[in-house]
């Protein structure tokens, strides 16, 4: 007898390299068991060399694609990515409460808030940074933000663990349960130490840094394994847990892929 696997769902844009956006999410939900939807929300152009432009899909086409998916087949997690405007934004935040997704439901949500280049340079306007704060993190079951999206956010610059834990109490008075600050882009410390938090709890989960400069992808391929084991159940702390794990081994499975940054590796998943 086949069963029939839990279901995830990201809302995110196209990578045509094929190391993040919805490519990564759709390799880490694969990877981790769990049958992965879409709703595109922009086509990039990009390659390994970064991005040369992108064009928004229409709003009414981003949240018929969510309606479509949730009202047939059901979402057990859903996750964000890169929503390019406000008014994506906003739209998808109205449609999440239509179909009964985020942390006032039974369903886990979670929000990658792709606003900040590899680079640190800023992806999205403030308008759409304060959409962000106020129509997605309210809803939010989990938030992962980067450093460099972290700084745009709240103001607070991360240099060690004190700051860091500033700065989760500063991104959960805009309302998300649970907050992960990761720290894989303070790079002069010997650890990677993401910091996960609801306020009440502070809880560091260190794991190895590694030398390697092709990590595209990764926190798109994080918060997918995450997004997974809520899918299929886990509690947060228990899932940010195994999506560290599962993203270790993919930062360390890395392989280099065109002139620029390469991407990070599910493949050891499927190896015998």
């Amino acid at each position: 007898m086949t069963l029939t696997p839990r279901t995830a769902l990201t809302i995110a844009g196209s990578d045509s390299g094929g190391g993040a956006g919805i490519q990564a999410d759709l390799r880490a939900f694969f990877a981790n068991g769990v049958h992965g939807m879409v709703a595109l929300t922009a086509v990039t152009v990009q390659n390994s060399l970064g991005v040369q432009g992108f064009s928004e899909v229409p709003v009414d086409v981003v949240t018929a694609q969510i309606k479509a998916v949730a009202t047939d087949m059901g979402v057990d997690a859903a996750k964000t990515g890169m929503l390019a405007t406000a008014e994506i934004i906003q739209a998808v935040a109205k449609t999440l409460d239509e179909v009964h997704i985020g942390r006032s439901t039974d369903t886990p949500f979670v929000v990658d808030p792709v606003a900040a280049s590899m680079t640190g340079h800023a992806l999205l306007r403030e308008e759409a940074l304060e959409a962000i704060r106020t129509e997605l993190f309210p809803r939010a079951t989990l938030i992962t933000p980067n450093l460099d999206e972290v700084r745009l956010l709240t103001g607070v610059e991360v240099t060690d663990a004190a700051s860091q834990r500033a700065a989760a109490e500063a991104l959960l008075e805009f309302g998300s349960e649970w907050v992960l600050v990761k720290g894989g882009h303070l790079r002069e410390a010997a650890d990677c130490v993401d910091l996960l938090s609801n306020g009440s709890e502070f809880i560091a989960l260190s794991g190895p840094r590694y030398a390697t400069e092709n990590t595209h992808g990764g926190g798109d391929t994080l918060a997918s394994a995450i997004t997974s084991s809520l899918a299929k159940g886990a509690d947060v702390p228990t899932a940010v847990a195994e999506g560290k794990r599962f993203i270790e081994r993919c930062v360390a499975e890395s392989y280099p892929l065109g002139a620029g940054v390469g991407p990070v590796s599910p493949f050891w998943r499927l190896a015998p």
